[in-house]
């Protein structure tokens, strides 16, 4: 499989990226289900953790501005849902438009994923945004089931 995704990496265009953020995704959540996903954890009950975001650039805007893919996954093993998923996300905008129930600025370092509502396990959101340059996006808070 790693050679596929390899050979994925040299295209170029927002296909090219998909496959590869398709086959991270997958190769991601088959190491969680063969493994019993964190060792080290101590029970199952489900932590912001859980939520794992995959960010790449992809192909620019016609007017050259750069684009940006972004995938946010529940790879939680535990079976819950987690819901009221907040990313740290400074001043973010896009001159793309990204569906605001998918992804959306509320105040500055604050976005809120999915419109607060759950992400079911193993479930993925996936939006792209443009920008002169690349957020750097992390989990700050969640409500687990």
């Amino acid at each position: 499989m790693a050679r596929g995704v390899l050979g994925f990496l040299g295209r170029r265009g927002v296909r090219g990226v998909r496959v590869v953020f398709v086959a991270v995704t997958f190769a991601f959540v088959l190491t969680l289900l063969l493994d019993g996903g964190d060792v080290n954890r101590i029970g199952t009950a489900c932590s912001k953790d859980d939520i794992v975001i995959f960010q790449g650039q992809t192909a620019p805007l016609p007017d050259g501005i750069p684009a940006y893919s972004v995938q946010i996954l529940n790879s939680g093993v535990s079976g819950c849902s987690i819901s009221n998923i907040h990313v740290s996300c400074g001043w973010f905008s896009s001159v793309r438009l990204i569906n605001p129930s998918v992804f959306k600025r509320i105040d500055y370092g604050d976005c809120l994923v999915n419109d607060g509502e759950p992400l079911g396990p193993g479930q993925t959101l996936y939006f792209q945004y443009a920008n002169s340059f690349r957020y750097p996006l992390s989990v700050s808070s969640v409500v687990c089931c």
